[in-house]
């Protein structure tokens, strides 16, 4: 193999791009799109507050998913993680780690906090009755033109 072969792959190989790196010299602009990306288990205040030590590994799955990582040597260790990353805007990132001992849960750990209102006391919300009215149909502009012409169209 020649040394130009060699550098020439040896060249697409790089593992770590520069801190300053952009695919393209358009991709900051405000008018680009940039879409939303998420990634991991969604967590919210809402599925977290209804989280309560005693819940078996079971309902905490039912409740949250699987976990996104597991720890071979540390089973007792659920860890939830959840990207996402909207448009032009910075990556939010949010942790939660649940403690089991003899397959009930312990200890939750991370920073998605619960909302300060219970699950149990939070209100339902109320039925609304929304009245649409009745369809009128509006003439289309060939129709219009004719009237306007003296042409009446036939129905």
């Amino acid at each position: 193999m020649s040394t130009i072969t060699v550098f020439c792959h040896s060249g697409c190989a790089r593992e770590h791009k520069p801190a300053d790196y952009h695919a393209s010299v358009l991709e900051n602009l405000p008018f680009v799109y940039k879409m939303t990306v998420q990634q991991g288990n969604i967590l919210t205040a809402e599925t977290v507050a209804e989280l309560t030590t005693g819940m078996t590994k079971r309902q905490v799955s039912f409740l949250l998913g699987t976990p996104l990582l597991s720890d071979f040597f540390h089973q007792d260790r659920w860890d939830y993680v959840y990207t996402i990353r909207r448009g032009h805007l910075p990556m939010e990132k949010h942790y939660l780690t649940l403690h089991f001992q003899d397959e009930v849960l312990v200890k939750i750990a991370g920073d998605v906090k619960p909302n300060a209102q219970p699950a149990v006391t939070r209100e339902t919300p109320k039925s609304t009755i929304v009245t649409v009215p009745d369809y009128e149909t509006q003439p289309g502009a060939l129709t219009r033109g004719l009237k306007a012409l003296g042409l009446e169209p036939k129905q």
